[in-house]
């Protein structure tokens, strides 16, 4: 089959393209909002439309919440699944909008053109890049080139409710040998990335009592225990002088970096400098001795995300406060289990409590990291494939935050998942104002062609 021809193909219909991606940003299917729900209805009907116009065996699937789209089309060669999610975060606030957000609109912009519209990189431009591509090469070949299920979602920006059942009871149909999620971004400007490791997330709260009321620092100073020193001393404990998290076990699967990752991470000339200067700082704070990117993508965190005690207001009042509290958050990597590390932390609090003092937890959620097997030969093809598109090569990357579907494809699928994105750091996702370049969505459609192309490991 002539991969050229296909991207000839793409090349001419991109005014087409952008005008069905257009007709899907028109619907406002905010699926946080039961406001909305109409909406999302509708933007699941026009996709199982529009894949259906290709010759995809698609159709909606009810939920609890709002509906899936599941579509199947091939029979022979590898197969894989393709996810996305067609579901959009609130406007608001609506006054720093230069213009509706759901009245899409290509603008020239000094950095080039865009497409301005809620939603148009997250995620239904990334979406539409892989459906474009399958529209091109069955254009060209009548067919496409290996088995694909195409599976969106209406819930992702409200916690996907409904994800891991409906994964759970329609496990056969949706298994693939591998799934394609296009929710991720650039590595800067143009250099393409396929995200292989994403951190899992351990969320607690701790609110520690002492006295049973407030009381007047000048008449139980000194004489009483305070709350929020307890509680300080505890967060303090946390880190050795060398950024090392202290608590018991805490690295038990924490893998180092193989050469060949190391190299591609080195190769990116990325400079913590530029980096941190962004946002009014300079020089990285986590463990001594790891770079910046390795913090970021590859090393574990243990991050207090807010502190409450004593008097916050305006003025100020001499009290010593009854209770103090801590969110404290842990980013986990490789195979760290969640659940022991809450144990450790709990264990390592409770050793660190006054005898007048007790302590409350407060679990908000926990999950494991993602860690994909690039052995699998449709990463090196992938990376291949994206590296024929782009100015720069392909690089493996870490992903600082969690992407959960990722990790449910892999605990109840079975499967492993290759991230690949075309959005820009600057593209103000689920802020006012989101756009998604032009040179993404045009650049994402080819990237996803040769990608199709490339993949064979039968």
């Amino acid at each position: 089959m002539s991969l050229e021809k296909v991207l000839t193909r793409i090349d001419q219909k991109l005014p087409d393209a952008i005008g069905r991606l257009q007709e899907l940003l028109r619907i406002p299917s905010v699926s946080t909002d039961p406001a909305y729900k109409g909406d999302c209805d509708r933007a699941a009907d026009w996709l199982v439309g529009d894949l259906q116009s290709i010759g995809i065996d698609a159709s909606k699937r009810v939920t609890p919440g709002h509906p899936m789209v599941v579509g199947h089309v091939g029979d022979s060669g590898p197969h894989i699944l393709f996810y996305g999610h067609y579901d959009v975060q609130p406007i608001d606030p609506i006054d720093l909008w230069d213009r509706d957000p759901f009245d899409p609109v290509i603008e020239d912009t000094p950095k080039g053109r865009v497409i301005r519209a809620r939603g148009a990189s997250d995620d239904k431009g990334q979406l539409m890049t892989f459906i474009e591509a399958c529209r091109a090469w069955k254009s060209v070949h009548a067919t496409l080139p290996c088995r694909i299920t195409f599976f969106f979602e209406g819930e992702e920006e409200s916690g996907s409710p409904s994800l891991v059942p409906f994964l759970t009871d329609n496990a056969p149909e949706l298994s693939a040998d591998i799934a394609l999620i296009c929710d991720t971004g650039l590595f800067g400007a143009s250099t393409p990335a396929i995200v292989t490791m994403l951190r899992g997330l351990l969320g607690q709260e701790i609110i520690i009592t002492g006295p049973d009321k407030d009381l007047h620092s000048g008449m139980y100073g000194g004489a009483a225990i305070n709350p929020v020193r307890v509680l300080a001393r505890i967060i303090a404990g946390l880190h050795d002088d060398n950024g090392v998290i202290t608590l018991p076990g805490f690295y038990d699967g924490v893998p180092e970096l193989s050469q060949s990752v190391q190299g591609q991470w080195e190769s990116l000339g990325f400079d913590h400098g530029t980096f941190l200067g962004e946002v009014g700082l300079s020089e990285p704070a986590g463990e001594i001795g790891r770079s910046a990117l390795e913090m970021i993508w590859s090393r574990p965190t243990c991050e207090v995300n807010g502190i409450t005690g004593g008097y916050t207001g305006d003025g100020f009042k001499t009290v010593l406060p009854s209770k103090a509290s801590a969110k404290i958050s842990f980013r986990l990597v490789g195979t760290q289990d969640p659940d022991k590390i809450r144990d450790a932390f709990q264990a390592y609090v409770r050793t660190k409590l006054p005898v007048d003092c007790s302590v409350e937890f407060i679990d908000h959620g926990a999950d494991f990291a993602s860690q994909m097997q690039t052995s699998h030969p449709a990463f090196e093809q992938a990376r291949a494939a994206l590296s024929d598109e782009w100015p720069n090569p392909a690089a493996f990357v870490g992903c600082g935050g969690s992407i959960p579907v990722a990790g449910h494809f892999k605990g109840v699928l079975g499967m492993d998942a290759m991230l690949i994105g075309f959005a820009k750091d600057d593209d103000q996702i689920h802020s006012p104002n989101e756009k998604y370049d032009v040179e993404s969505f045009h650049k994402g459609i080819r990237s996803w062609a040769r990608i199709l192309d490339a993949l064979n490991w039968d």
